[in-house]
């Protein structure tokens, strides 16, 4: 039996990968700031632990993280799944708004995983699984302050990945597309207050359309939450792993379009390394 601990678990993907790790038999530690909305939820269960958890309380995550060792034993699988988004232009988009959004999704997920790192570094094994975007990959109109904060979770993902390694444990950042989920409601999104007339092309546009998509988008959650799992299951997960026939169309024209950006500006790139010198001897 294996112990995932999951952040944001109350509900969307964070409440659907919990009830395909009990339906598994394994343990879960649910984490919410409220963890009654959990126990309501799916009730009392016996691999369930509800863990009260801010994830912008550091010594609260250092506790939750305690509090599942001292139950199940160890930590095998932590998910960082907590965060909200932000939409609007990155000039309407407030101080106030950018660091909220960066203090959950970024600072958040670092103050998660330093809690419960060292009980994986100490079993020398774990996967910590971050919950990126497709915003993590390319950026968007209108989400340029959220995509940042997904950018920030794959650099971080990247170089975790590297560190960990040689102590045996894994690191996979997911990157969802549009999923029908609650994330453009208003409790997971936050719509800057701020409008300038000069975004109403770009930025406007974003806020009609992100209006008009909620509830209606192509990824299924239930799909993508028994998938997830399928990817925990594999031996070799991936460093990176899209979910959605949007992310992957994304990520290829993304990539496309840096291999044929990079082989037009090439010779501009390379012509800035210091010379090589001739070998006197030759």
């Amino acid at each position: 039996m294996r112990t995932w601990f999951i952040t944001g678990a109350s509900r969307g993907f964070g409440a659907l990968i919990v009830k395909e790790a009990l339906a598994k038999g394994d343990a879960v530690v649910a984490t919410a700031r409220d963890p009654k909305s959990v126990t309501d939820r799916f009730g009392d269960h016996p691999n369930l632990l509800a863990a009260a958890l801010d994830v912008n309380n550091e010594a609260q995550a250092h506790a939750a993280a305690e509090a599942a060792v001292k139950r199940f034993g160890k930590i095998d699988i932590l998910v960082n799944n907590a965060g909200f988004g932000v939409l609007g232009a990155v000039e309407e988009t407030s101080a106030e708004e950018a660091e909220a959004v960066f203090r959950t999704n970024v600072f958040g997920l670092l103050a998660v995983s330093r809690a419960v790192l060292p009980h994986m570094r100490r079993e020398r094994s774990g996967h910590i699984v971050n919950l990126s975007s497709i915003g993590g990959y390319q950026g968007f109109i209108g989400w340029g302050v959220y995509c940042g904060t997904k950018f920030a979770v794959e650099g971080i993902s990247e170089s975790m990945a590297l560190e960990l390694a040689p102590l045996g444990i894994k690191v996979t950042t997911v990157l969802p597309g549009f999923f029908r989920t609650d994330f453009l409601d208003a409790a997971s999104l936050t719509v800057s207050p701020t409008v300038l007339e000069d975004y109403a092309g770009t930025a406007g546009g974003m806020r009609n359309f992100a209006a008009d998509a909620n509830h209606a988008q192509p990824g299924d959650p239930v799909r993508f939450a028994k998938a997830f799992i399928t990817m925990v299951d594999d031996p070799n997960p991936p460093l990176r792993m899209a979910f959605g026939s949007d992310t992957v169309a994304a990520i290829e024209a993304k990539n496309a379009f840096v291999a044929e950006e990079l082989a037009k500006w090439r010779d501009l790139a390379l012509s800035t390394d210091f010379p090589i010198e001739a070998d006197p001897a030759a």
